[in-house]
């Protein structure tokens, strides 16, 4: 299952603006957006319903702001994917670990794959389980 997906965008204002009008009658809103510097990319603009599923940032590495993230079920099918996508040939972009800075119980790892799109696996519950 998804968790959500982020795109890199050359003009984020030009694009807040086009995605807050496209997708409010979705009921899309921003939820929130990051200072310069503080995910790596110069800024981050999440959109939701209830909670972020759809990013856009300017990313100051061409391409990483392309961005998939997979819901996974526990914390160790999180460095399980880790594990695995740097033995099929991703790089790494951050090791399994709690990410405190995007929620509490937050628990992610990011590969760049062979495009060079920032994929990441995250579980969000504290026990490790989704409820």
């Amino acid at each position: 299952m998804l968790d959500h997906i982020g795109v890199d965008v050359s003009d984020v204002a030009r694009s807040r603006a086009f995605y807050e009008a496209a997708l409010a009658p979705l009921g899309y809103r921003v939820l929130d957006a990051s200072d310069p510097g503080a995910t790596g990319a110069d800024t981050v603009v999440l959109f939701g319903i209830d909670t972020p599923d759809f990013v856009i940032a300017r990313d100051q590495a061409p391409g990483r702001g392309n961005h998939i993230a997979f819901r996974a079920e526990t914390r160790a099918a999180v460095d399980a994917f880790h594990a695995a996508a740097l033995a099929a040939g991703g790089t790494d972009n951050g090791a399994p670990g709690l990410r405190p800075h995007y929620g509490p119980t937050y628990y992610a790892a990011f590969v760049i794959d062979p495009d060079g799109f920032n994929i990441e696996a995250v579980c969000h519950d504290a026990d490790g389980l989704l409820t």
